[in-house]
């Protein structure tokens, strides 16, 4: 049940952006100029490219520019990802192991970096195409798993996120109950590993 959420972390057909596909990532960029903090819960889909349910479920979704996030999948299995803002947990209690990535790697891999990434070196990795008030994100380079990310709107708020992977699965995740974080959310990007859970360390740091 892990493999849709990590897609969310793990990530890509080559396109050259033209002018108005910089003109719609602009207009992303605006609109994610709103969320520079966000709380809110989620319900899951998962399809198959036959369009049969796989998946479904229920979690929590947080974010905080710079480069911080939090996705707790509670239904029908839980698992975790935390981003602190250096590193990136990925947390699957029923196999009691997490892996643990470099930051910079999951923002390589993922369009869904650019919902808590601001520089330019990493929005230029991607064509941003806008639809009315839905942004679709395709990744430059070719080899991955998460093929793209389509991200929509509705009265300023981050409404709904689908993801698309080389297999043809969809994962639509509709957010709900939107609010800003308090003080004491700040705590939900910071991931201890529980007593006893396998750490698979895949930082870049800890190969040198």
């Amino acid at each position: 049940m892990l493999k849709p959420l990590s897609q969310l972390v793990c990530a890509f057909p080559l396109v050259m952006a033209t002018s108005s596909y910089a003109d719609d990532a602009a207009a992303l960029k605006d609109a994610l100029a709103q969320l520079d903090n966000l709380k809110a819960n989620f319900s899951q889909q998962v399809t198959d490219v036959n369009n049969k349910v796989i998946q479904q479920g229920t979690g929590t979704f947080v974010l905080a520019v710079p480069n911080q996030f939090y996705w707790h999948l509670t239904e029908p299995d839980e698992s975790l990802i935390v981003a602190d803002g250096t590193d990136v947990w990925i947390y699957n209690p029923f196999a009691e192991e997490v892996s643990v990535l470099d930051f910079n790697q999951a923002i390589d891999a993922s369009p869904i970096a650019l919902l808590v990434h601001r520089d330019e070196a990493t929005w230029k990795a991607y064509q941003v195409r806008q639809q009315d008030d839905c942004y679709q994100i395709t990744p430059k380079a070719v080899d991955a798993s998460v093929t793209g990310v389509e991200v929509c709107f509705k009265d300023k708020q981050l409404e709904v996120m689908k993801l698309t992977d080389q297999q043809g699965n969809l994962s639509v995740f509709n957010l709900s109950a939107q609010a800003p974080l308090m003080d004491a959310d700040a705590n939900l990007f910071q991931f201890t590993v529980p007593e006893g859970v396998d750490i698979d360390d895949q930082r870049l740091k800890a190969l040198d």
